[in-house]
């Protein structure tokens, strides 16, 4: 199965249980006119989760992976200023990751 599957999972889930969350697109985009791919805008953080929830005032970025997938150096560092900025910060495959979490 793709990633996008167990994301789409993630997000049906987190929606049928009410969470306040946004999915989080953080890719550079392709742009057929000048055959390359745009770069990030100013200020734009590389490794930003893809599931980005407010649960009782706090921020939570969860990052789904596929199974034997692992998170990329921008996305640990984003773990590691994400937490020391107070967040929460979670790699997640299945929907009982999420149950393990207290979602």
């Amino acid at each position: 199965m793709s990633e996008n599957h167990y994301l789409n999972a993630i997000c049906e889930y987190l929606q049928l249980r009410g969470y306040f969350f946004w999915r989080s697109n953080n890719i550079a985009i392709y742009d057929p006119k000048i055959k390359r791919y745009r770069a990030l805008p100013k200020f734009a953080k590389k490794g930003v989760p893809d599931v980005i929830l407010i649960k009782e005032g706090q921020f939570w970025g969860l990052e789904v992976k596929q199974p034997k997938k692992y998170l990329s150096p921008d996305q640990k560092q984003f773990l590691l200023d994400c937490e020391s900025a107070g967040g929460k910060y979670f790699m997640v495959r299945t929907i009982e990751d999420l149950q393990d979490l207290g979602l």
